[in-house]
């Protein structure tokens, strides 16, 4: 049982990934439940779907590291090559796994309901020489292969999401553990809101240079937020968590004027959770930000606890007659206004009978800007149980990413409008 320190490399195969078709998303998840059981991520290497290619990077990345992810090239069609080549890397031979078949079976016959393909057969193919990892998701098996030589872990998976998050969620993560002795790792993450990077770091620069070597300090910048992540490794879980707790503390009373949650989840989450807890409930009245906001709330789980529902009122017959605001408003200060933003969230709160309201009208771009209201001027309101306040942001972005701002300032303003209202209860 090895005792050093375990590398990983994960190899991405597809020509799609190289174009930016695809967006590899599998690698930062793998990536991150890797280093949570104490095994670090040394590189990661996309590929296309040239033979010469993944054998040059299955030569590489076994140099480099003691476990080789490989995820991509699995399908049923021709340009799906990894298996075929790592058969003949490995020195096997193809074979059907009866187990391998009878999932690609029940899939097609009892879950499609589709007759089965020859290409759709050819799944339950593997090479003779690798564990096979089955598939409960999907008709492609995993494979892991241990090289003779070097004993080095070459591990072969689906590049679908969820098929992969499958196979090492049940398997592959449960079993490392049991082949390497493998340090204890402990994070602790908060979030800050409306401090930029460069002045949190100067604000906790004593505070970082004076952590020990076996404890590091990660900053993770997003639109208008940083979080801050602490982690130590060692070999005692214990000791590390009583230690990482004490400086955590420190480094949340350091910050505690911008902090925005002491755990690692998103800031729709956090909201959610301080609704919850107050028996609150609230919804939204989109314009330019189309429903995002809506969408970021229902992506928790539990949300219709909290969340009664939106209305995307792009067009202004729709802030009308549906959020009463008033042609006269809109005639006179137009749709990215204080005053239109009040009247809908205060239109929303009403038809929708909540405790609180979120209201966004904006100019995302990259058209319809002026001179008195240029592309990236957004008005954000929040009316809540005592008052109803708006606020103007001006953004410099592109449309997605004006978008996305405009979604965070929203959310952690409704936040401290919800802190607010219920100290004040």
């Amino acid at each position: 049982m090895k005792t050093d320190k375990i590398f990983a490399s994960i190899i991405t195969i597809g020509d799609e990934l190289l174009i930016g078709q695809t967006i590899d998303t599998n690698s930062a998840w793998m990536g991150q439940q890797l280093n949570n059981i104490g095994i670090w991520v040394k590189r990661r290497v996309a590929v296309g779907d040239l033979k010469k290619d993944i054998l040059e990077a299955l030569d590489a990345e076994g140099k480099q590291s003691d476990l080789i992810f490989i995820t991509g090239g699995l399908g049923p069609t021709a340009d799906d090559i990894t298996k075929p080549l790592l058969c003949e890397y490995f020195g096997g031979k193809m074979i059907i796994n009866e187990e391998a078949l009878e999932n690609v079976k029940t899939i097609f016959e009892k879950h499609l309901k589709r007759p089965l393909l020859p290409s759709n057969l050819k799944q339950a193919e593997v090479p003779d020489v690798c564990t096979v990892i089955l598939n409960k998701r999907g008709t492609a098996p995993g494979m892991w292969f241990t090289q003779k030589d070097s004993g080095k872990i070459y591990i072969s998976l689906p590049g679908v999401p969820n098929e992969m998050k499958g196979m090492m969620t049940d398997y592959i993560l449960p079993k490392l553990p049991s082949l390497f002795t493998l340090p204890a790792v402990v994070h602790r993450t908060l979030m800050t809101f409306g401090i930029g990077e460069s002045f949190l770091a100067e604000r906790i620069k004593d505070f970082e240079t004076a952590l020990p070597n076996h404890i590091k300090l990660a900053y993770l910048p997003n639109y208008g937020m940083v979080k801050l992540r602490l982690t130590a490794t060692g070999l005692n879980k214990s000791e590390l968590t009583l230690e990482i707790d004490s400086l955590f503390n420190t480094l949340k009373d350091l910050v505690k004027d911008y902090l925005v949650t002491n755990e690692d989840k998103p800031l729709q989450e956090v909201v959610g959770q301080i609704l919850e807890a107050n028996n609150k409930t609230m919804c939204t009245a989109e314009s330019c930000t189309g429903g995002f906001v809506a969408h970021l709330i229902t992506s928790s789980p539990g949300a219709s606890a909290y969340f009664m529902g939106s209305v995307v009122s792009y067009d202004n017959t729709v802030k009308q007659k549906v959020l009463n605001v008033s042609e006269q408003t809109l005639s006179t200060f137009g749709a990215v206004s204080e005053e239109t933003v009040i009247q809908m969230a205060n239109g929303a709160k009403s038809l929708l009978n909540t405790d609180f309201s979120l209201s966004i009208s904006g100019i995302m771009g990259p058209d319809g800007g002026s001179e008195e209201k240029p592309v990236g001027t957004v008005w954000i309101a929040v009316a809540g149980l005592t008052e109803t306040i708006a606020q103007k942001f001006n953004l410099r972005h592109n449309r997605t990413t004006n978008i996305e701002v405009t979604a965070n300032l929203a959310l952690n303003m409704l936040r401290m409008a919800i802190l607010k209202d219920i100290s004040l209860a």
